[in-house]
């Protein structure tokens, strides 16, 4: 009985290192390639770079309108992303960034 619990135990340990604890989600990814040079890791704005922290009211219609066509006004421009990212990629990280303010 003994050698049977070590021996699930042991197989247990061996699965779980060998499956990932978390994978980051494909928003978090495209942010982290994309977006988090200028709205930093917590998307408080690179002060030093003039962009302002994401509104914690703006909504997911309105950050998905930016990332797709880009903004124009303020001391900073953002490139539009449409056609950069698909609009699955560009939900996927609005979605993201709506975690960020949690």
């Amino acid at each position: 009985m003994k050698f049977s619990l070590v021996t699930v135990a042991a197989s247990l340990l061996a699965v779980s290192m060998a499956t990932p604890v978390l994978a980051q989600s494909p928003g978090a990814a495209i942010y982290k390639g994309k977006c988090q040079m200028c709205h930093l890791a917590d998307g408080s704005g690179n002060k030093a770079m003039k962009v302002p922290a994401f509104s914690a009211d703006a909504s997911a219609a309105t950050l998905i309108a930016d990332t797709k066509n880009g903004i124009s006004t303020g001391p900073v421009k953002m490139p539009a992303y449409a056609g950069k990212l698909t609009d699955a990629d560009i939900t996927s990280v609005v979605t993201y960034i709506k975690t960020l303010k949690k």
